[in-house]
């Protein structure tokens, strides 16, 4: 028997062992994630910018939404039953050519319209329905901004499609002339929706960001 093992005034030495986690301090922790921000440059900031602002859902303060507005009714306005109106000036002046292919591009998308609206009229009529009561709800019951500048660019493409295919109807047996006037009537009444639409849109998309400037200005 030895004389340690029975002394309790011996204690018996042993290497401290450090069970404990190690310590992940907040300045290390603040420290990692400067460098993380220093890390980046003005670039890359510049493109979340960039990409944040294309993406904005505020739409009226967006440059984007005005020009897909520009661009949209720029667009319905010169394609009139799916003919072109520089043909159709060049078919007024009497250019044969342009007066026979107005003529028969006029009567084979007058066709296919009418075809389209026979087959699926009543499916698209209550989907325009509920697309529009939709976006009215949200954009002006809960006051979703990006469903009221849906609204008003669906809004009145409707009333065009119901201008155009009204118009439709009417091409069959028409002669070359009296198909030039329709088409001309016909644009003139969607300039006249255009007119409106475009006015009541930045008439709208002003007061909302008047009232979005003054609220978080």
């Amino acid at each position: 028997m030895h004389l340690c093992d029975t002394c309790p005034s011996v204690a018996r030495t042993r290497p401290a062992i450090n069970r404990s986690p190690p310590c992940h301090s907040a300045a290390a922790t603040r420290h990692r994630g400067t460098c993380r921000t220093k890390d980046r440059t003005p670039l890359d900031l510049y493109f979340l910018t960039v990409v944040t602002e294309a993406i904005d859902m505020r739409s009226f303060s967006n440059l984007w939404f005005w020009i897909v507005l520009a661009v949209l009714w720029s667009t319905t306005s010169h394609w009139v039953i799916g003919v072109p109106f520089d043909m159709v000036r060049r078919a007024a002046r009497g250019h044969e050519p342009s007066l026979h292919d107005m003529h028969v591009l006029a009567n084979i998308q007058a066709r296919r319209l009418l075809y389209i609206a026979d087959a699926t009229g009543l499916i698209t009529t209550a989907f325009t329905f509920f697309l529009v009561t939709v976006l009215a709800l949200l954009g002006f019951l809960y006051e979703v901004e990006f469903a009221q500048a849906i609204l008003l660019l669906v809004l009145p493409m409707s009333i065009v499609g119901w201008i155009t295919l009204r118009a439709a109807r009417q091409v069959d047996g028409l002669d070359a002339p009296d198909l030039g006037n329709l088409l001309f009537r016909t644009r003139r009444w969607i300039q006249m929706v255009g007119i409106v639409s475009i006015f009541v849109t930045s008439m709208w998309g002003m007061w909302v960001n008047l009232n979005s400037s003054v609220l978080h200005g």
